[in-house]
Protein backbone atom coordinates (compact mmCIF):
# COMPACT_ATOMS: atom_id res chain seq x y z
CA UNK A 1 0.00 0.00 0.00
CA UNK A 2 1.31 3.53 -0.77
CA UNK A 3 2.55 5.50 2.22
CA UNK A 4 2.24 9.21 3.02
CA UNK A 5 5.26 10.74 4.73
CA UNK A 6 5.57 14.24 6.16
CA UNK A 7 8.77 16.26 5.81
CA UNK A 8 9.54 17.36 9.40
CA UNK A 9 11.23 20.58 8.22
CA UNK A 10 8.69 22.25 5.91
CA UNK A 11 5.61 20.10 6.59
CA UNK A 12 5.39 18.90 2.97
CA UNK A 13 3.73 15.52 2.41
CA UNK A 14 5.05 13.03 -0.14
CA UNK A 15 3.64 9.76 -1.46
CA UNK A 16 6.00 6.78 -1.32
CA UNK A 17 4.27 4.89 -4.08
CA UNK A 18 4.90 1.20 -3.47
CA UNK A 19 2.32 0.45 -6.20
CA UNK A 20 4.74 1.96 -8.72
CA UNK A 21 7.85 0.75 -6.94
CA UNK A 22 11.02 0.00 -8.86
CA UNK A 23 14.21 -1.71 -7.85
CA UNK A 24 17.05 0.77 -7.24
CA UNK A 25 19.05 -0.52 -10.22
CA UNK A 26 16.11 0.13 -12.58
CA UNK A 27 16.74 3.88 -12.46
CA UNK A 28 19.93 3.53 -14.49
CA UNK A 29 17.95 4.05 -17.70
CA UNK A 30 17.55 7.73 -16.71
CA UNK A 31 21.30 8.23 -16.75
CA UNK A 32 22.77 11.54 -17.84
CA UNK A 33 23.14 11.73 -21.60
CA UNK A 34 26.64 11.04 -22.86
CA UNK A 35 26.69 13.76 -25.51
CA UNK A 36 29.27 16.45 -24.88
CA UNK A 37 31.00 18.79 -27.32
CA UNK A 38 29.98 18.65 -30.96
CA UNK A 39 32.48 18.29 -33.75
CA UNK A 40 34.69 21.37 -33.85
CA UNK A 41 33.05 22.85 -30.74
CA UNK A 42 35.32 24.32 -28.08
CA UNK A 43 34.59 24.26 -24.36
CA UNK A 44 34.66 27.80 -22.95
CA UNK A 45 35.63 26.44 -19.53
CA UNK A 46 38.82 24.66 -20.62
CA UNK A 47 42.30 26.05 -20.04
CA UNK A 48 43.45 27.89 -23.15
CA UNK A 49 39.95 29.13 -24.01
CA UNK A 50 39.85 31.98 -21.47
CA UNK A 51 38.97 34.49 -24.20
CA UNK A 52 35.61 32.72 -24.66
CA UNK A 53 34.40 33.81 -21.21
CA UNK A 54 33.97 37.17 -19.48
CA UNK A 55 37.10 38.33 -17.58
CA UNK A 56 37.71 36.25 -14.46
CA UNK A 57 36.73 37.50 -11.01
CA UNK A 58 39.40 35.51 -9.21
CA UNK A 59 41.30 32.25 -9.59
CA UNK A 60 43.67 29.84 -7.90
CA UNK A 61 46.72 30.20 -10.14
CA UNK A 62 50.24 28.92 -10.51
CA UNK A 63 52.81 31.45 -9.42
CA UNK A 64 53.77 33.89 -12.17
CA UNK A 65 50.70 33.37 -14.38
CA UNK A 66 48.46 36.29 -15.29
CA UNK A 67 44.65 36.65 -15.15
CA UNK A 68 42.55 35.43 -18.10
CA UNK A 69 45.36 33.20 -19.34
CA UNK A 70 46.40 29.57 -18.82
CA UNK A 71 47.97 28.52 -15.54
CA UNK A 72 44.92 28.28 -13.25
CA UNK A 73 43.53 25.44 -11.13
CA UNK A 74 40.11 26.84 -10.17
CA UNK A 75 38.67 29.85 -11.98
CA UNK A 76 35.70 32.10 -11.17
CA UNK A 77 33.96 33.99 -13.97
CA UNK A 78 30.70 35.91 -14.33
CA UNK A 79 27.96 33.86 -15.97
CA UNK A 80 27.78 34.35 -19.72
CA UNK A 81 23.99 34.72 -19.38
CA UNK A 82 23.51 36.05 -15.83
CA UNK A 83 20.16 35.89 -14.06
CA UNK A 84 21.21 38.88 -11.93
CA UNK A 85 23.84 41.55 -12.53
CA UNK A 86 26.25 43.17 -10.11
CA UNK A 87 25.92 46.66 -11.60
CA UNK A 88 23.28 49.26 -10.73
CA UNK A 89 20.90 49.67 -7.81
CA UNK A 90 17.78 47.82 -6.69
CA UNK A 91 15.35 50.75 -7.05
CA UNK A 92 12.49 48.86 -5.42
CA UNK A 93 9.18 50.50 -6.22
CA UNK A 94 5.50 49.83 -6.58
CA UNK A 95 3.37 49.57 -9.71
CA UNK A 96 -0.15 49.65 -8.38
CA UNK A 97 -0.50 46.52 -6.24
CA UNK A 98 2.70 44.99 -7.65
CA UNK A 99 6.30 45.27 -6.40
CA UNK A 100 9.25 45.68 -8.74
CA UNK A 101 13.01 46.02 -8.43
CA UNK A 102 15.95 45.70 -10.76
CA UNK A 103 17.59 42.27 -10.98
CA UNK A 104 20.72 43.32 -9.12
CA UNK A 105 22.82 40.63 -7.52
CA UNK A 106 25.56 38.27 -8.65
CA UNK A 107 25.78 35.22 -10.89
CA UNK A 108 29.16 33.50 -10.97
CA UNK A 109 30.52 30.24 -12.34
CA UNK A 110 33.24 28.38 -10.44
CA UNK A 111 35.13 26.29 -13.00
CA UNK A 112 36.51 23.42 -10.96
CA UNK A 113 39.24 22.14 -13.24
CA UNK A 114 41.27 23.45 -16.19
CA UNK A 115 40.83 20.03 -17.82
CA UNK A 116 37.66 19.00 -19.64
CA UNK A 117 36.38 16.57 -17.01
CA UNK A 118 32.94 15.94 -15.55
CA UNK A 119 31.96 15.89 -11.89
CA UNK A 120 32.72 12.19 -11.43
CA UNK A 121 36.32 12.62 -12.56
CA UNK A 122 37.33 15.38 -10.14
CA UNK A 123 40.14 14.37 -7.81
CA UNK A 124 39.68 14.88 -4.09
CA UNK A 125 42.44 17.49 -4.15
CA UNK A 126 40.63 19.43 -6.86
CA UNK A 127 37.28 19.13 -5.05
CA UNK A 128 38.86 20.56 -1.89
CA UNK A 129 40.15 23.56 -3.86
CA UNK A 130 36.69 24.04 -5.33
CA UNK A 131 34.96 24.03 -1.93
CA UNK A 132 37.52 26.47 -0.56
CA UNK A 133 36.78 28.76 -3.49
CA UNK A 134 33.03 28.47 -2.83
CA UNK A 135 33.65 29.59 0.75
CA UNK A 136 35.75 32.50 -0.53
CA UNK A 137 33.03 33.65 -2.91
CA UNK A 138 30.20 33.48 -0.34
CA UNK A 139 32.34 35.40 2.15
CA UNK A 140 33.10 38.03 -0.48
CA UNK A 141 29.47 38.43 -1.59
CA UNK A 142 28.42 38.85 2.05
CA UNK A 143 30.16 42.25 1.90
CA UNK A 144 27.65 43.49 -0.71
CA UNK A 145 24.86 45.09 1.34
CA UNK A 146 22.27 44.56 -1.42
CA UNK A 147 22.75 40.77 -1.39
CA UNK A 148 20.60 39.00 1.20
CA UNK A 149 21.22 35.39 0.23
CA UNK A 150 23.73 33.34 -1.75
CA UNK A 151 22.58 30.13 -3.42
CA UNK A 152 25.28 27.60 -4.35
CA UNK A 153 24.25 24.83 -6.73
CA UNK A 154 25.23 22.41 -9.48
CA UNK A 155 23.16 21.31 -12.47
CA UNK A 156 24.55 18.12 -14.01
CA UNK A 157 23.12 16.59 -17.17
CA UNK A 158 20.62 18.07 -19.60
CA UNK A 159 17.63 16.69 -17.64
CA UNK A 160 18.86 18.75 -14.66
CA UNK A 161 19.40 21.95 -16.65
CA UNK A 162 23.14 21.48 -16.96
CA UNK A 163 23.36 21.74 -20.74
CA UNK A 164 25.41 19.42 -22.89
CA UNK A 165 28.90 20.61 -21.88
CA UNK A 166 30.18 18.25 -19.21
CA UNK A 167 32.86 20.39 -17.61
CA UNK A 168 32.82 20.33 -13.79
CA UNK A 169 31.49 23.63 -12.47
CA UNK A 170 29.39 25.16 -9.70
CA UNK A 171 27.12 28.19 -9.88
CA UNK A 172 26.89 30.89 -7.21
CA UNK A 173 23.99 33.35 -7.27
CA UNK A 174 23.61 36.23 -4.84
CA UNK A 175 20.02 37.49 -4.61
CA UNK A 176 18.56 40.75 -3.23
CA UNK A 177 15.70 38.82 -1.58
CA UNK A 178 15.52 35.76 0.66
CA UNK A 179 14.44 32.54 -1.04
CA UNK A 180 10.99 31.05 -0.55
CA UNK A 181 12.23 27.48 -0.04
CA UNK A 182 14.74 28.59 2.58
CA UNK A 183 12.08 30.72 4.31
CA UNK A 184 9.91 27.59 4.60
CA UNK A 185 12.78 25.72 6.24
CA UNK A 186 13.51 28.62 8.57
CA UNK A 187 9.87 28.75 9.64
CA UNK A 188 9.69 24.99 10.25
CA UNK A 189 12.92 24.96 12.25
CA UNK A 190 11.77 27.91 14.34
CA UNK A 191 8.48 26.19 15.23
CA UNK A 192 10.31 23.00 16.22
CA UNK A 193 12.78 24.96 18.35
CA UNK A 194 9.91 26.83 19.98
CA UNK A 195 8.37 23.54 21.14
CA UNK A 196 11.53 21.65 22.11
CA UNK A 197 14.32 24.22 22.45
CA UNK A 198 16.46 21.99 20.23
CA UNK A 199 17.57 22.16 16.60
CA UNK A 200 15.41 20.00 14.32
CA UNK A 201 18.38 18.96 12.17
CA UNK A 202 20.51 18.08 15.19
CA UNK A 203 17.71 15.84 16.45
CA UNK A 204 17.35 14.32 12.98
CA UNK A 205 21.06 13.51 12.78
CA UNK A 206 21.05 11.88 16.23
CA UNK A 207 17.96 9.79 15.49
CA UNK A 208 19.10 8.68 12.04
CA UNK A 209 22.59 7.73 13.23
CA UNK A 210 21.03 5.65 15.99
CA UNK A 211 18.53 3.94 13.66
CA UNK A 212 20.97 3.49 10.76
CA UNK A 213 18.30 2.69 8.14
CA UNK A 214 18.79 5.87 6.10
CA UNK A 215 22.48 6.64 6.66
CA UNK A 216 24.03 6.73 3.17
CA UNK A 217 27.55 7.69 4.29
CA UNK A 218 29.31 9.10 7.33
CA UNK A 219 32.59 10.85 8.07
CA UNK A 220 34.00 12.53 11.16
CA UNK A 221 32.18 15.83 10.58
CA UNK A 222 29.30 15.00 8.21
CA UNK A 223 26.53 12.51 7.61
CA UNK A 224 24.62 11.81 4.37
CA UNK A 225 20.99 10.79 4.93
CA UNK A 226 18.37 9.41 2.59
CA UNK A 227 15.60 11.93 3.24
CA UNK A 228 12.75 10.36 5.23
CA UNK A 229 10.09 12.11 3.11
CA UNK A 230 12.15 12.08 -0.07
CA UNK A 231 10.59 13.81 -3.07
CA UNK A 232 12.75 11.93 -5.56
CA UNK A 233 14.45 8.52 -5.71
CA UNK A 234 17.86 8.67 -3.98
CA UNK A 235 17.30 12.20 -2.61
CA UNK A 236 20.06 12.71 -0.04
CA UNK A 237 20.89 15.43 2.49
CA UNK A 238 24.49 16.05 3.57
CA UNK A 239 24.42 17.57 7.07
CA UNK A 240 27.22 18.73 9.38
CA UNK A 241 27.16 16.85 12.68
CA UNK A 242 28.10 19.96 14.64
CA UNK A 243 25.39 22.61 14.80
CA UNK A 244 25.92 25.59 12.52
CA UNK A 245 23.51 27.82 10.62
CA UNK A 246 26.08 29.50 8.33
CA UNK A 247 27.94 27.49 5.69
CA UNK A 248 30.36 30.32 4.96
CA UNK A 249 31.63 30.23 8.56
CA UNK A 250 32.69 26.57 8.30
CA UNK A 251 36.22 25.88 9.53
CA UNK A 252 38.56 25.25 6.61
CA UNK A 253 39.96 22.10 8.23
CA UNK A 254 36.54 20.47 7.67
CA UNK A 255 36.59 21.04 3.91
CA UNK A 256 38.50 17.80 3.09
CA UNK A 257 35.92 15.87 5.11
CA UNK A 258 33.07 17.49 3.18
CA UNK A 259 34.74 16.66 -0.13
CA UNK A 260 35.28 13.07 1.05
CA UNK A 261 31.66 12.35 1.96
CA UNK A 262 30.28 13.90 -1.23
CA UNK A 263 32.73 12.03 -3.46
CA UNK A 264 32.11 8.72 -1.64
CA UNK A 265 28.34 9.14 -1.84
CA UNK A 266 28.44 10.06 -5.54
CA UNK A 267 30.71 7.13 -6.43
CA UNK A 268 28.43 4.65 -4.66
CA UNK A 269 25.32 6.06 -6.31
CA UNK A 270 26.91 5.82 -9.76
CA UNK A 271 27.60 2.14 -9.10
CA UNK A 272 23.85 1.66 -8.67
CA UNK A 273 22.28 4.04 -11.23
CA UNK A 274 25.11 5.00 -13.57
CA UNK A 275 26.03 8.54 -14.64
CA UNK A 276 22.84 10.16 -13.36
CA UNK A 277 21.60 13.75 -13.87
CA UNK A 278 21.22 15.72 -10.66
CA UNK A 279 20.81 19.06 -8.95
CA UNK A 280 22.97 19.78 -5.92
CA UNK A 281 21.99 22.76 -3.75
CA UNK A 282 23.18 24.42 -0.56
CA UNK A 283 20.65 25.69 1.97
CA UNK A 284 22.19 28.01 4.53
CA UNK A 285 20.99 30.88 6.69
CA UNK A 286 20.48 34.29 5.05
CA UNK A 287 22.92 37.08 5.84
CA UNK A 288 21.90 38.82 9.04
CA UNK A 289 22.96 42.45 8.89
CA UNK A 290 19.78 43.67 10.62
CA UNK A 291 20.56 41.95 13.89
CA UNK A 292 17.71 43.64 15.74
CA UNK A 293 15.10 42.51 13.22
CA UNK A 294 12.36 40.30 14.58
CA UNK A 295 10.84 37.23 12.95
CA UNK A 296 13.07 34.31 12.06
CA UNK A 297 16.16 36.42 12.86
CA UNK A 298 15.53 35.98 16.59
CA UNK A 299 16.59 32.35 17.08
CA UNK A 300 18.21 31.48 13.76
CA UNK A 301 21.66 30.91 15.31
CA UNK A 302 20.14 28.14 17.44
CA UNK A 303 17.35 26.63 15.34
CA UNK A 304 18.64 26.52 11.74
CA UNK A 305 21.24 24.10 10.38
CA UNK A 306 22.90 24.45 6.98
CA UNK A 307 23.00 21.43 4.66
CA UNK A 308 23.40 20.29 1.06
CA UNK A 309 20.63 18.51 -0.84
CA UNK A 310 21.47 16.06 -3.65
CA UNK A 311 18.47 15.66 -5.94
CA UNK A 312 18.85 13.01 -8.69
CA UNK A 313 16.58 13.68 -11.67
CA UNK A 314 15.27 10.18 -12.33
CA UNK A 315 11.51 10.78 -12.50
CA UNK A 316 9.29 13.51 -13.93
CA UNK A 317 7.16 15.99 -12.02
CA UNK A 318 3.72 16.04 -13.66
CA UNK A 319 0.27 17.54 -13.23
CA UNK A 320 -0.62 15.92 -9.92
CA UNK A 321 2.58 17.18 -8.29
CA UNK A 322 2.26 20.72 -9.66
CA UNK A 323 -1.43 20.92 -8.81
CA UNK A 324 -1.32 19.35 -5.35
CA UNK A 325 2.10 20.12 -3.94
CA UNK A 326 2.55 16.37 -3.28
CA UNK A 327 5.55 14.60 -4.74
CA UNK A 328 5.36 10.94 -5.81
CA UNK A 329 8.45 8.86 -5.13
CA UNK A 330 8.43 5.27 -6.45
CA UNK A 331 11.44 4.21 -4.35
CA UNK A 332 11.35 4.04 -0.53
CA UNK A 333 14.41 5.86 0.85
CA UNK A 334 15.33 2.81 2.94
CA UNK A 335 15.66 0.74 -0.24
CA UNK A 336 17.72 3.46 -1.90
CA UNK A 337 20.00 3.64 1.14
CA UNK A 338 20.51 -0.13 1.28
CA UNK A 339 21.50 -0.31 -2.39
CA UNK A 340 23.96 2.59 -2.10
CA UNK A 341 25.65 1.48 1.13
CA UNK A 342 26.12 -2.03 -0.28
CA UNK A 343 27.71 -0.72 -3.48
CA UNK A 344 31.44 -1.42 -3.66
CA UNK A 345 33.72 1.33 -4.99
Amino acid sequence: MPELRRDPVVGRWVIISTERAKRPDQFGQAAAQNEDLGEGEKCPFCEGNESMTPPEITAIRHRGTRPNAPGWEVRVIPSISPLLQIEGSLDRHGHGMYDLMYARGAHEIIVESPKHIKEADLSKEQAIKSFNMILDRVQDLEKDKDIKYVLVFKNYGEAAGGGHIKHARTQVIGTPVNLKRVKEELAGCRVYYGHRERCLFCDMVKQELKAGKRVMAETKHFVALAAFASRFPFETWIIPKQHSCDFYKMEREKVPDLAEIIMTLSARMRKVIGDFPFNFVLHTAPFRRDAGKRGYWETIEHDYHWHFELLPILTRVAGFEWGSGFYINPLPPEDACKSVTEAKI
